[in-house]
């Protein structure tokens, strides 16, 4: 039997737990919010060293085309002017992304849209007229043998672990091509990063709300659930239901975070690592996302891995076999009223930022009209 304590049990402070919360509470409802982790703020958190507010669990960018969830997260923290143009290094050289003028000129030495395209067209050319059947065909019919084999076969292999010609083809739906000298990687009207971190972001939206890190729910769950009329739970839904028909795959990532005597060590936030030799996908230096002057430098490698019990789920694994599975789980939810599943783990989908924000402000309008 539920208890009346609280009105919401919300377990898991990363941004779908801390805005729910937050709507909750300007409704006036009861919440508390609890974390397995000793921090709050989820995959966002930033960790200060050296002055660098260091993104702990991999580089997040804000970017939505969405005034309403701009606003809306600008209302707790001022975000910078911070616009994400990342770099592709390739055995000793350097790639503008994404694919634009800038790239085409760095491959082929040409300055004109009209001779680029003439380029691709040639190299996608005999890849048209068929179905692709795995990821590599359907890359080479986009953007060519150039592109592919530079810029997205080793990258793209680390990411999943597996061979081009074993990953399905609708892994890659589309890749764009710009014809401009344009390397702002979103299209998005609006794109920054919170001042003095995301940190900020999340103590605004849990100010005044009962938090209490390193708890455990899955092992204090008895205790827990009495003591409110709801849950909201924002976990892995596979591991809610105890695995019951199976464990939904993900993959992972492990970071190495090192601080360097150095001012200034690549000169971007962001360069990925598209060799297949490289083990690491990319390496963050964080205090560009800020436009830092410190003294040292803190930078992140990125290294692909299998999710298990010792690392952190990432990228859900969105195949039919886990579809099929996650699909047993979401009926098992939909029987549970007192239960509210949000969140990337909880709907197996990967969500950007601004995603799980505006799927949260829709929950919350929902019941609280």
């Amino acid at each position: 039997m539920r208890g009346s304590e609280y009105d919401y049990l919300i377990v898991g402070a990363g941004l779908y737990g801390a805005v729910f919360a937050h709507e909750a509470h300007k409704n006036g409802k009861k919440c508390l919010v609890v974390d397995k982790r000793d921090h709050l703020g989820g995959n966002t958190y930033c960790e200060n060293v050296e002055g660098i507010n260091v993104h702990k669990y991999g580089a997040h960018i804000f970017h939505t085309n969405d005034k309403g969830i701009w606003d809306y997260v600008n209302g707790f923290v001022p975000f910078n002017r911070y616009t994400n143009s990342p770099l592709a290094h390739y055995k000793g050289e350097l790639y503008n992304l994404p694919f634009n003028m800038n790239t085409f000129r760095q491959l082929w030495g040409i300055s004109t849209p009209e001779e680029a395209m003439a380029i691709i067209g040639e190299q996608t050319a005999p890849h048209q007229g068929s179905t692709p059947s795995n990821l590599e065909e359907q890359a080479l019919s986009l953007v060519g043998r150039d592109i592919y084999e530079k810029l997205i076969k080793g990258y793209t292999e680390k990411q999943w672990g597996r061979k081009a010609t074993e990953l399905p083809a609708f892994i890659i739906k589309r890749l764009p091509l710009r014809f401009t000298y344009d390397n702002n990687y979103f299209n998005d009207a609006y794109q920054g990063i919170p001042i003095g971190g995301y940190n900020n972001l999340v103590e605004g939206l849990l100010r005044s709300i009962e938090c209490r890190v390193g708890v455990d729910y899955f092992k204090d769950r008895d205790h827990l659930d009495p003591l409110a009329k709801k849950v909201v739970y924002t976990g892995k839904i596979d591991e809610y239901f105890g695995y019951c028909h199976g464990k939904l795959e993900y993959r992972s990532l492990k970071f190495e975070h090192s601080i360097l005597e150095t001012q200034n060590f690549q000169g971007n936030a962001v360069v990925n690592y598209t060799e297949a030799d490289i083990p690491h996908t990319r390496i963050i230096e964080h205090k560009h996302f800020e436009f830092g002057n410190q003294r040292s430098t803190v930078i992140t490698k990125e290294f692909p891995l299998e999710a298990s019990p010792s690392n952190e789920p990432y990228y859900p694994i969105n195949d039919t076999k886990n579809m099929a599975i996650y699909s047993s789980y979401k009926e098992m939810a939909s029987q549970q009223p007192d239960v509210l599943f949000g969140g990337r783990l909880a709907e197996y989908r990967y969500y950007d930022m601004h995603q799980v924000i505006g799927a949260a402000l829709a929950k919350t309008k929902k019941i609280f009209p």
